[in-house]
């Protein structure tokens, strides 16, 4: 009883997911099967995608034959399972070519250290490496691998060539291991792999006709060659909402002042350093469909600059003006003007009362807010909790609780796409 329980169970949760996730359908996808104890679930996740109506063809690397079959697979995917480099069976075409322009989409899965290793270093010395560095299309990596390989400084390495170059990473996971070690490097659940191939398809579909530009960091407004006012804008947030935005299938440009932080390829990234630089950069990013201006943007800037380095006084005074107020130009800006504007306010005191002020002031569409005094959350933190306030009263201000910025962008796009659609 408890096994047929267990069965039915499983049956209809993945009849569920199955019809949840449409976006897969007559959609191609190239598999890379390397070699692995993981390799055992790629059976499934194929037998998934198969389910989804996905057109399927696979790769099976050398040591990926020693766990998984080509037959088993064949079986499963109703495709042809390639593996040799040169075939006489296929001379007249070049299948590293040929695959990697047929799919819509490739899934290395799983990904062994060994391959994401010859990724990194751009080795070809096998179909699976050379048809990945033939392929013009999004490539997801699905990692699995012993805790401490996956934790070793050469993976990590590896890992930051890859994602500066495009790659997509699906987990591992954290768990017990076939070794029997505990920790992260296990492969992600064939149902992850699914609905994240599934959500890539869904957010090309969506909104691959949508434009957004998100201002991030701090600005530099220099006094002398070597000293300058800013502030202590990690850009973390603003970083965080561009990839969530491109994530969803937005077209998105990030202006950034200066920061340390990396961003996806897909991201057109414009660096700036001072308020007018990112003013004259934000002009030409528009026209767009929304806009989030998450930089903290110098309120002042010098008079006049000095040219050469102030030496050591008892006393200074400096003389400052406004900068270009960036965010209340775009707003009001009739001809130009994003159909969502949406603005941001660092307070350290009376935070509703601020940030409803700035709203109506700035003639923007939301103002989202947050408590700079919490060291928890804010100015280079990993983590943050906002409040959206939105102009259309019909809608009550939302507040959005302590999360990571990554889990904090990732809500306010969702609400950014309901509001566009």
């Amino acid at each position: 009883i408890y096994y047929w329980f267990i069965t039915s169970c499983n049956f209809w949760t993945y009849s569920i997911l199955i019809l949840q996730m449409k976006n897969l359908l007559n959609k191609k996808v190239l598999f890379i099967i390397c070699g692995g104890i993981s390799a055992y679930k790629s059976l499934e996740t194929i037998r998934l995608f198969k389910k989804c109506g996905a057109e399927i063809k696979t790769i099976l690397t050398a040591s990926a034959k020693e766990f998984v079959t080509p037959l088993s697979i064949t079986s499963l995917s109703q495709g042809k399972v390639y593996s040799e480099l040169f075939s006489v069976e296929n001379e007249n075409e070049m299948d590293h070519i040929s695959l990697s322009r047929w799919a819509d989409v490739v899934v290395i899965a799983p990904a062994t250290a060994n391959t994401i290793s010859k990724l990194a270093q751009g080795t070809t010395d096998d179909l699976a490496s050379t048809v990945v560095l033939a392929s013009d299309k999004s490539i997801y990596l699905a990692p699995a691998m012993n805790v401490r390989m996956w934790e070793h400084q050469t993976t990590k390495a590896n890992l930051k060539k890859l994602k500066d170059c495009g790659y997509k990473f699906i987990g591992p996971e954290i768990g017990d291991m076939a070794c029997g070690e505990y920790g992260e490097g296990k492969m992600s659940d064939p149902r992850k792999i699914a609905e994240e191939i599934d959500q890539f398809f869904l957010n090309k579909k969506k909104n691959k006709n949508l434009k957004a530009l998100v201002t991030a960091g701090p600005t530099n407004e220099y006094i002398d060659p070597v000293r300058f006012i800013t502030n202590k804008s990690s850009g973390k947030q603003g970083y965080e909402i561009a990839k969530s935005l491109s994530k969803k299938g937005f077209d998105t440009t990030l202006i950034s002042g200066p920061t340390n932080l990396e961003i996806d390829d897909d991201i057109n990234l414009v660096k700036v350093e001072t308020a007018e630089e990112m003013f004259l950069a934000t002009q030409k990013s528009l026209p767009t469909d929304v806009a989030i201006f998450a930089a903290a943007v110098a309120d002042f800037k010098l008079q006049k600059k000095y040219t050469n380095k102030i030496k050591k006084q008892e006393t200074l005074n400096l003389n400052l003006e406004k900068n270009i107020d960036i965010l209340n130009y775009v707003s009001n800006h009739n001809s130009m003007r994003p159909n969502l504007v949406i603005g941001f306010a660092a307070e350290t005191d009376n935070h509703e009362k601020n940030a409803e002020e700035k709203l109506n002031k700035k003639s923007c569409d939301w103002i989202i807010s947050n408590d700079v005094t919490n060291k928890n959350i804010g100015f280079n933190s990993d983590f943050n909790e906002v409040t959206i306030h939105y102009k259309n009263k019909k809608i009550n201000n939302e507040k959005l609780f302590y999360k990571k910025k990554s889990e904090i962008s990732d809500e306010i796009v969702d609400r950014i796409i309901d509001q566009l659609n």
